[in-house]
This record gives C-alpha cells, structure tokens and sequence, in this order.
C-alpha cells in the first residue's frame, strides 16, 4: 500500500512536467478551434484572465508567452496570438484562439479549420 501512495503521486509529477524543459518546435500543424463568450473574464492557466478581444491561444504544453502566427490554411489569412491557457483538449485539435483571433482569420463560421503556426518567439 505505501508504494502505491509513492507511486501514485509520482506518475502524476511526471506527467504534469512532461514538456518542461522542451524547446519549442519551429512549426505546430493540426485543427485549431476557438473559445468566447462563455469564457469571457475567466481565469486561464497562466492566471490571466482571459479577454476573447485579445489576440490570444491555448495549447497543451508550449510555455506561457509563447508567440505564435497562426495561418488558417483554408483560406491563407494569419494573425499572431500569444499562449496563455492550456488546452485544447478535444482530439485532434492542437489550438484554441480568442474569438477575435478567430474572427482576424475567418473562422467562425466553420469553428474548427487546419493550420500551420510558427513560433516566433518561444515563451518562458
């Protein structure tokens, strides 16, 4: 019983610093989705409180800061966010844009689109 409560504990340290440390990759590729009014004035991960009239994203695990120019691939538009929240946690997806960083690159009418996004600057 006592190595379970070692090990239990330990398992989940190990995934929570999965991706510390890692250097961010030149390019991300994938579904990015976007999030709005629901989460209008919520604290994000990074304990900023999220505004959707900011040029902001989420992903999984590249550091708070991280900027990033996102190009809708359906249509060729790009806007630059800045990671502050995790997320998305929906298969398949790799990004969720604030509602005007969704609207700068035309998708909110079909709310999930492919893109390619470059790291232009990796966060801290």
């Amino acid at each position: 019983m006592k190595i379970i409560l070692f090990i239990i504990p330990l398992l989940l340290f190990s995934c929570s610093v999965k991706h510390q440390g890692k250097k961010c990759p030149d390019y991300i590729k994938g579904k990015a989705s976007f999030y709005g009014k629901k989460f209008h004035r919520k604290k994000t991960a990074s304990g900023e409180i999220y505004n959707m009239y900011r040029y902001t994203a989420a992903h999984r695990y590249l550091p708070f800061g991280t900027v990033l120019l996102v190009k809708n691939l359906k249509n060729g538009k790009s806007v630059k966010v800045v990671i502050n929240d995790r997320g998305p946690f929906i298969r398949g997806r790799v990004l969720d844009l604030s509602y005007t960083a969704a609207k700068k690159i035309d998708m909110l009418r079909e709310g999930v689109v492919p893109i390619i996004a470059k790291v232009l600057r990796c966060g801290r």
